[in-house]
């Protein structure tokens, strides 16, 4: 890769040996691999990668409510999906619903409004 620009919030790469149009649109949906240490966080205090949030356990009312299957990536904001029993939970990956993630505990602390989880049995 010789430059990362930004093109309408998209990220645009540019590739050693593609230098013009034909060579770039043979790689439309191409699969990128890149080497990475899967254990580094990102610098900024409240963001993650998706592979990090996966597994998590989510706790709702101290209670273990389900766990984190996968990150969903919507137009107007990220969603976390939960497995909870058998059904998947959509829920909105916003500080107000997911005040605290703790990549190190393994957990994710949620305070959805009513209905948005099963009520948990005491």
């Amino acid at each position: 890769m010789t430059e990362l620009r930004w093109y309408n919030k998209a990220p645009v790469i540019f590739l050693e040996g593609i230098d013009d149009r034909d060579k770039a649109e043979s790689l439309i949906k191409a699969i990128l691999l890149v080497h990475a240490d899967t254990t580094i966080l990102p610098n900024e205090s409240d963001a993650w990668y998706d592979h990090q949030l996966v597994g998590l356990k989510v706790y709702r009312d101290g209670k273990e409510a389900g766990e984190v299957i996968r990150v969903d990536h919507m137009p107007s904001q990220d969603m976390l999906i939960v497995k909870s029993g058998e059904t998947e939970i959509l829920v909105p990956f916003v500080k107000a619903i997911v005040p605290e993630v703790d990549i190190k505990a393994g957990k994710v602390i949620v305070t959805p409004p009513l209905g948005l989880f099963e009520e948990i049995e005491e």
